[in-house]
């Protein structure tokens, strides 16, 4: 008996020393690549060539390269932009999101299966493919209706505000652990569809919430792609594409680019350290079977 305690024990501590293991080396291939650009970040341009990337810098005090980046590379317009696409393309992605979610889980019908497939099959399609259809699509919209969608803040919030299978997922899942018995005793007093999914699903579903405007957050904020084909104009530059004036064909001033980086990853690491608990909730909720 007590050699079994014994081994018992010792698969356990094992299993724990592999779990921080793994954790920790995660940590690190995550970690190390941030270094080189956190040392560039404080280095002046000749130190940045002459030294090695991974040689600290002569001075952590050095501001220079931060003021550069944040005034010369206009990153407040870059933040107010970024502000105004994320805010529109959140609300309304979370909306419909929402909504199909409802109609999936709720609600049997003819083609139900087949609209979560076609989901699932739209997931798989590279979204870059898509993107010369989709900019035709546009031109020939401004062309024949009059409505410009390319150089406007708009093309960028059609595109981030569509759902995808990720955010109807969570939804979903969520929905499962909320009783149908909810909605049979709301029909019963006399409610309509849509006054108990925004009076009572939609409240009862703040965390799913939350989950899918944090993911929609980071996947907006780090997307350079979209906002450079389709907002090419300086004056609608995102956070993403503010840093682009640094490089160029003729040089490019690394140093400046380092410190811009910094500075675009600070907010997004500040709000994953405070709301990261929401972001595990979301993803692992109906994950296990009751």
């Amino acid at each position: 008996m007590k050699r079994k305690e014994h081994l018992e024990t010792i698969k356990d501590r094992s299993a724990t020393i592999l779990k921080y293991a793994t954790l920790i080396s995660l940590s690190i291939i995550v970690i190390i690549p941030i270094i080189p650009v956190f040392f560039g970040s404080f280095k002046t341009n000749t130190e940045f060539y002459d030294t090695s990337a991974w040689a600290p810098p002569e001075s952590f005090l050095n501001f220079e390269n931060y003021r550069v980046a944040f005034t010369d590379g206009n990153m407040l317009l870059g933040f107010f932009n970024t502000f105004i696409i994320m805010v529109v393309s959140i609300v309304v992605s979370v909306l419909i999101g929402a909504m199909t979610a409802y109609v999936l889980q709720r609600f049997r019908f003819p083609g139900r299966n087949a609209v979560t497939y076609l989901f699932l099959f739209a997931a798989l399609i590279p979204a870059i493919t898509l993107n010369i259809a989709i900019f035709s699509l546009m031109t020939w919209i401004a062309r024949n209706f009059g409505i410009q969608l390319i150089n406007t803040r708009w093309s960028a919030i059609i595109l981030f505000a569509g759902t995808d299978i990720i955010t109807v997922y969570i939804f979903m899942q969520f929905l499962k652990h909320i009783p149908v018995s909810i909605d049979e005793s709301a029909i019963i007093d006399g409610a309509g569809y849509f006054k108990i999914f925004f009076r009572i699903i939609m409240p009862l579903m703040a965390p799913a919430i939350t989950t899918v405007a944090i993911l929609k957050f980071v996947a907006i904020y780090n997307d350079f792609y979209i906002p450079m084909l389709y907002m090419p104009a300086e004056d609608l530059a995102v956070i993403s594409t503010a840093l682009e004036k640094f490089r160029g064909p003729f040089g490019s001033q690394w140093e400046v680019i380092c410190a811009g980086q910094m500075i675009t990853i600070l907010p997004i690491l500040i709000l994953f350290i405070f709301l990261q608990k929401y972001i595990y909730r979301g993803l692992l909720m109906g994950a296990v079977k009751e």
